[in-house]
């Protein structure tokens, strides 16, 4: 078994949409990337190709590179699950934690549960998907940022 942790910040800026775990949330803002910047997926890739020790997001994905401007993240996330299983393993689960001020992301959880199970090829039960808020604290707290957690576990197999 080997364990992976990911962090991503995006700043949030209009005309941009706000996806999390490949999923468009209403909101007046959208994450800054040079994806879609989905802050969610990107912290996940990171926990899961760190378990792996396969780098990270920016090695594997690197920004400035034409075919990667706007991609959906969710084609990362696949090109990763991809990469994992070639090298031998399977994802056991992963628990993240998104951190914005609004919008409330509670009547997402589900869609966006499903939606990156779905990309892993892994049951929903596997991601655990929580909101947190900074409750004023930091660029996040402000709303001028979202953030996310993302600790997954992997097991080799044999």
């Amino acid at each position: 078994m080997r364990v992976g942790m990911g962090y991503d910040i995006h700043r949030l800026v209009t005309g941009r949409k706000l996806v999390l775990g490949g999923v468009d949330i209403p909101f007046s803002k959208g994450e800054d990337g040079y994806s879609d910047g989905d802050v969610l997926i990107h912290a996940i890739i990171d926990a899961l190709l760190g378990c792996a020790n396969m780098g990270d997001i920016g090695s594997n994905f690197p920004p400035g590179t034409p075919e990667l401007e706007g991609i959906s993240s969710r084609v990362l996330l696949e090109k990763t699950r991809r990469k994992l299983e070639a090298g031998g393993y399977s994802i056991v689960n992963l628990d993240c934690t998104v951190i914005l001020e609004m919008p409330k992301i509670l009547p997402y959880v589900a869609a966006i549960r499903e939606s990156i199970a779905s990309v892993l090829a892994i049951p929903p039960e596997r991601v655990s998907v929580k909101g947190k808020t900074k409750e004023g604290v930091d660029a996040a707290g402000e709303g001028k940022a979202v953030e996310a957690h993302a600790v997954a576990l992997l097991q080799e197999r044999r």
